[in-house]
């Protein structure tokens, strides 16, 4: 049985934004990781050819998102989590596609 005092202060609520700011973490979460495991290939040593580069650009996706999810309950408002993640992911892709271009074909 839990241990219930009449004197101690009330818990505070849960937030009601978390919702919102799980669910930027989940999907704004997951397109950054797709562009900075693609800012890793294109920029990383080797260039985007290097053969051993395909696993490691596979497996770095999920460590990279799950640490954006874990980074947006730090955030004060669902809304700003909305608005910084979407703002990492329009320079993390406007990065790639500038990678992408100065690359010789």
């Amino acid at each position: 049985m839990a241990d219930v005092r009449p004197d101690s202060p009330p818990q505070p609520p849960v937030r009601p934004d978390w919702w919102s700011k799980s669910l930027a973490g989940v999907l704004l979460g997951f397109t950054l990781a797709i562009a900075l495991s693609g800012l890793i290939t294109w920029l990383g040593p080797g260039g985007p050819a290097a053969i051993n580069k395909y696993q490691f650009t596979m497996w770095i996706v999920a460590p990279i998102w799950l640490g954006v999810v874990s980074f947006c309950f730090l955030f004060r408002s669902g809304l700003r989590a909305w608005l910084w993640l979407g703002g990492a992911n329009l320079i993390a892709f406007a990065a790639l596609l500038a990678s992408r271009g100065r690359l010789p074909h």
